[in-house]
């Protein structure tokens, strides 16, 4: 074993000695050959399958772009046009219910309408009862206020000593009512 490990640390010493083979030259000729070969092999593998493949990756990836941009604006456009028929449903439904709204109030102002003619007749009915029984009671008291007034009369001139005659009594008070 030790005349490998001798072997080996003595042809290392001697490539260090050499220095870099890359920088040999009279290895130039045989590096540059094999730089070409490698040179032409990249760019042959490269233009024939590499980049075409690349490119159309690329052309796919523009296509899908394209083709979601014009989707997108599709979706945009019936978006809008969806939004236009929103607003345009809620103002005609506002209409709507302004129509709602007023014909209830006429509704509303029609059986008040009934309402308070059907009370104006009941308390017009009302008032004229009311009146024809004030109408009846005033004659009522006027007659009562005449017979009371005839009683007293007739009492005070009896009290007084004198005869009460029926007629003047009556037409003395009659003419004390009248004013």
């Amino acid at each position: 074993m030790t005349t490998t490990t001798t072997d080996a640390a003595s042809a290392a010493t001697e490539t260090a000695k050499a220095g870099m083979p890359q920088l040999d030259l009279s290895t130039f000729p045989n590096q540059i050959f094999w730089l070409i070969v490698t040179l032409a092999v990249i760019y042959i593998v490269l233009s024939r399958v590499a980049l075409p493949r690349i490119g159309g990756t690329l052309a796919n990836r523009k296509g899908t772009i394209s083709a979601d941009l014009a989707a997108a604006e599709e979706l945009k456009q019936k978006a809008v046009a969806a939004e236009a028929a929103y607003n345009e449903a809620l103002a005609s439904a506002r209409v709507e219910a302004g129509k709602i709204v007023a014909a209830a109030k006429a509704d509303i102002q029609a059986d008040l309408n009934k309402a308070i003619a059907s009370a104006d007749a009941e308390i017009a009915a009302k008032s004229a009862e009311s009146v024809k029984r004030i109408e009846e009671i005033k004659l009522g008291a006027v007659a009562a206020v005449e017979s009371v007034a005839k009683d007293t009369a007739g009492a005070l001139i009896a009290a007084l000593g004198g005869t009460a005659d029926e007629k003047a009594i009556s037409a003395a008070v009659a003419a004390r009512l009248k004013g």
